[in-house]
């Protein structure tokens, strides 16, 4: 049964220019991809524990086969992409405080007006 899922547009960026380039359909690609890390992570030269070992530091990531750190690199990349409770917190004060906040889709910085206080 065929399912909908959603894909990030830089991703489909990825998977468009691929797929064109082996002459796939993109659901041909994005299934194509899905086999080969099915089978990357089966073989003897990916351990998905040193992998999550490596991203919380216990291990060096050149201690990571060349698969493993092609598989750590996205990872890192995501979870740097995703805020923590502290970084929230952090730039909420900012915002308070009507200071830069972030940047647009431009590149400039964002400043909130601070609200008069009572």
């Amino acid at each position: 049964m065929a399912q909908s899922i959603k894909l990030g547009d830089d991703i489909m960026k990825i998977v468009r220019r691929e797929s064109e380039l082996q002459s796939r359909s993109i659901a041909g690609q994005i299934a194509h991809w899905v086999r080969i890390g099915r089978a990357i992570e089966k073989s003897g030269n990916f351990d998905h524990a040193r992998i999550t070992a490596a991203l919380a530091g216990e291990i060096e990531t050149t201690d990571l086969t060349e698969e493993e750190k092609d598989v750590w690199l996205d990872s890192f990349v995501e979870k740097m992409g995703q805020s923590g409770s502290d970084e929230d917190a952090f730039f909420g004060r900012r915002r308070q405080l009507g200071l830069g906040v972030g940047l647009d889709a431009a590149g400039n910085l964002l400043r909130e007006k601070a609200t008069p206080k009572a």
